[in-house]
């Protein structure tokens, strides 16, 4: 009997030896993983390749590498800018397929780092389960924005009527499907690798798919909730590189060396000007201002309404300090300007940290750039890393200090429920506004 119980005490033993061998094993691979992507990377970098065009190359030889990478990435702002004006005057719903492509490109870009890292370990439906799970984020997302802003067109139609009322239970199963693929796609000696990149997958989804339904959130509002925060991060964005070229002497943050003091306080300066200007301009047009609604006359989606106060002149009296100085007692400004003014300082004093987290991504995998899409520029993320910020902010300041009660959305969902539920509401609403004196009761008339 006592040998029984040695032979058994020493197999298990022998098992538990064998379990932390293949964790010991396992540990190892992971190690070597990180330390392999950045001899990749190191290698990738020490080869760096000039993909400015070739014109550009010629027109420009005889500068020297500071110039022509100034006038490089001059010339393709204003490519870029005179783009950005094209698809504005296209409307929003070309705006909307602009962002989500943009969406698209960000995420492979990412999703592209990844899978270089990890290449060399061939772990299964990698790629096809991150493409999967951005159908299906889209799918929730697209879903409840149509769901929400154009409720008219969904409950007159069957098919759509349908999708919306089991849009999350449909989408929670298009979700479930991908984590079992996951599940059985997990192979031994890499589940340690496989969760990485799951992890990797789920964060790229919150950090581009989220922010940029936010930024088609904004655009729902009003053209000019999309327009002026944008254009604020361009114009922070190009006005902090041209005071740094000229003016930078002091280092700002160690994550971005060519960013200095100069820049970030004269691009700080130059953005509230240049959004109180814009913002003074755009208030004045109701394509701009008015949230875009589907017309039920027209089947059509329309950009057309009355004005809210928010985009109607008002006199403002100016501070008595100022009065001697500029010499007048009011000045005329629409409200939306006051508010511009909380949107370009978030998008100069905050947004920039956006770009300075990307850098410390990019210099954790000791890369330069996202891509090589825009020469001069990097990558399309290298260029949204600040926006997706912003679009965040621009969200939560127009829930928490511009938005009140739709009264069209709710006569929408009124007019949907039963004749009872409606005769019930309407009673409900009969006898509030009798008791507060704005309807004549029964017994007065």
């Amino acid at each position: 009997m006592s040998e029984l119980r040695q032979r058994l005490g020493r197999d298990a033993d022998g098992q538990l030896d064998s379990e932390e061998k293949e964790s010991e094993l396992e540990n190892k691979l992971d190690g070597e993983t990180a330390s392999d992507s950045e001899c990749k990377s190191e290698a990738a970098q020490a080869a760096p390749v000039d993909d400015t065009p070739e014109v550009l190359n010629r027109a420009l030889s005889k500068l020297s590498s500071r110039w022509k990478n100034w006038w490089v990435r001059g010339i393709l702002t204003l490519a870029m800018i005179v783009f950005f004006f094209i698809i504005i005057y296209l409307g929003p719903m070309v705006l909307m397929m602009i962002v989500m492509c943009v969406q698209i490109k960000c995420f492979h870009e990412i999703i592209t780092i990844g899978y270089n890292v990890y290449h060399s370990y061939e772990l299964p439906w990698f790629r096809t389960l991150s493409w999967y799970f951005l159908l299906c984020v889209n799918y929730f997302f697209y879903g409840e924005t149509v769901t929400d802003y154009f409720f008219t067109l969904v409950q007159r139609e069957e098919p759509l009527r349908i999708l919306s009322k089991y849009h999350r239970f449909i989408s929670f199963a298009l979700y479930l499907t991908g984590f079992c693929m996951f599940v059985l796609s997990l192979v031994k000696k890499h589940y340690r690798l496989q969760f990485y990149m799951f992890g990797w997958t789920h964060v790229t989804l919150l950090i581009v798919v989220t922010q940029s339904h936010l930024i088609i959130h904004n655009l729902f509002e009003g053209m000019i909730w999309f327009i002026v925060p944008i254009s604020c991060v361009i114009c922070n964005d190009i006005m902090a590189y041209m005071f740094g070229f000229f003016f930078g002497r002091t280092p700002l943050i160690k994550l971005s060396p060519k960013k200095t003091w100069e820049g970030f306080i004269g691009g700080f300066f130059a953005t509230v000007v240049f959004g109180l200007l814009l913002s003074y301009v755009m208030s004045g047009y109701r394509c701009f201002v008015c949230p875009v609604e589907f017309n039920n006359d027209t089947n059509s989606f329309t950009v057309d309404c009355e004005p809210s106060e928010l985009f109607q002149l008002q006199k403002y009296n100016i501070p008595s300090v100022l009065r001697s100085v500029i010499g007048w007692k009011t000045v005329k400004m629409y409200p939306f300007q006051v508010h511009s003014i909380a949107l370009s300082t978030f998008a100069s004093l905050i947004g920039p940290f956006g770009g300075f987290f990307a850098s410390g991504f990019k210099r954790a995998f000791k890369i330069k750039d996202f891509a090589n899409t825009i020469p001069g520029h990097g990558g399309i993320m290298d260029r949204f890393d600040c926006q997706y910020l912003m679009a965040t902010f621009v969200n939560v300041y127009i829930a928490s200090f511009i938005r009140g009660p739709n009264p069209s959305k709710l006569i929408q969902q009124f007019l949907t429920l039963r004749p009872d539920q409606q005769l019930h509401i309407f009673n409900t609403l009969k006898a509030h506004l009798v008791d507060k004196g704005m309807l004549a009761g029964s017994e007065d008339a």
